[in-house]
This record gives structure tokens, sequence and C-alpha cells, in this order.
């Protein structure tokens, strides 16, 4: 019980850092696209919109359908697959893919927005699979690993159960330490995309795809 426990400590670790980076990395270096919180790019599409950008604003949009697109292929991914895992490693290889392509433009100096709204949109559809698979397999992580909203939500309840009650609260100090790992794995996450994103570009989606690929490989028995 307590392997399984740790294992669940590191998966949601990794699962919510890979969501913050990649959600930063896009923003960072492809025209603010967030990648996994995708309705936040109705914000920033009505923000261009009103401060007069050109019809490019109007990609924004199209997170949406791909998203929705990616989380109906995890669902159909779950069924034929025998490990659960499965999903994230796909997720894992579509990030790598996404990352070479880049990188293989930047080398060749043909990067183009159309290059560049591809690499996001590909990413979209990465972080699709990943929400699918916290929808699917619930247990497998402490909370939602790509959305922090619930989770620092639930950690201020936690939090002000645990004032109430003089820090006694057991199951509120479990679930509070919790939400923590989701929240601070993803704050992590996003200062390594923001930093990868402004110096390095989207051809380092190719580390977030490669740590997918090991969780898969490491749970491929599961």
């Amino acid at each position: 019980m307590e392997i399984q426990q740790k294992n669940i400590w590191y998966v949601t670790l990794l699962l919510t850092m890979i969501a913050g980076y990649c959600d930063t990395v896009t923003f960072v270096a492809a025209d603010s696209i967030f990648s996994a919180h995708v309705t936040g790019n109705f914000i920033v599409f009505a923000y261009q919109i009103i401060k007069g950008s050109d019809i490019n604003a109007w990609i924004k949009l199209l997170t949406f359908p791909v998203f929705i697109i990616a989380v109906i292929t995890g669902g159909r991914i779950a069924l034929k697959a025998t490990n659960r895992y499965t999903i994230l490693f796909w997720e894992g290889v579509i990030l790598i893919l996404s990352g070479i392509a880049f990188s293989i433009f930047s080398y060749l100096n043909t990067i183009s927005e159309w290059v560049i709204y591809s690499v996001a949109m590909a990413t979209v559809f990465a972080m699709g699979l990943q929400n699918a698979f916290g929808k699917l397999y619930a247990k497998e992580t402490h909370g939602p690993t790509t959305m922090m909203t619930g989770n620092v939500t639930q950690a201020s309840l936690d939090l002000g159960n645990l004032l109430k009650n003089g820090f006694k609260d057991i199951d509120a100090i479990s679930s509070f330490k919790k939400q923590l790992v989701t929240i601070i794995g993803f704050l992590i996450g996003c200062f390594m995309g923001a930093v990868a994103g402004k110096f390095f570009g989207l051809g380092t989606l190719i580390l977030p795809g490669a740590a997918m690929i090991i969780c898969y490989w490491y749970h491929r028995e599961n």
C-alpha cells in the first residue's frame, strides 16, 4: 500500500510538471496559446480581437475542437489498451515528434507561423490525452494534473479546516499535502517551461515527451 501511494505521488508530480511546462512553453513560444488550459485561449482571443489583432487571433479558437478530439481519442485508446498508461505513451510520442519537427524546421531555418501553430496544436492534443487519462483513471493521481483551480480550491478548504481544528484533522492534513503536490509540481513546470520557451523554443517539447515515455515504460506491466 505504501509503495502504491509513493507511486501515485511520483506520477502526480510528473504529470503536473509536464502540464505546467507544456502550457507555459506554448504560451511563451507559440503566440500566447495555452495548451493545457484551453479555455484560457478564449480570453486571449477576446483580448487580441479588441486590440485589433489580425486573423491569427482566430487560431486560438481551434484549440477547443482539437482538445475535444484528443479527449475522445483518449477514451478510444483506453477501451482497447490493456495498460492504462498507454494514453500517456501516445502523449509522449506526440510531444517528442512535435519537438523533433520544430527542431528540424529550425535547423533548416524555415520556421513559419504555421509551423509554430501546428506544433502548438499538437501539444494541445497531447494535453487533451492527459486530461482524458486524469478523468478515466482518477485514482492514479492525487487530483487533476492540468488544471489547478480545483486543486487550489480543495487546498483552501483543507487549510480552513486545519486552522479551525488546530491541525488535528488527519484527513484534512493528508488531503492538503496531496493538493500541494499538484500545485507545486505545476508551478515548477511553469517556471521550467517559461525558461525553455524563451531561450530554446518549442523544440524542448522533446523533454516532457521523453519523461512521459519513461513513465509508461515504468508502468508497462500494469
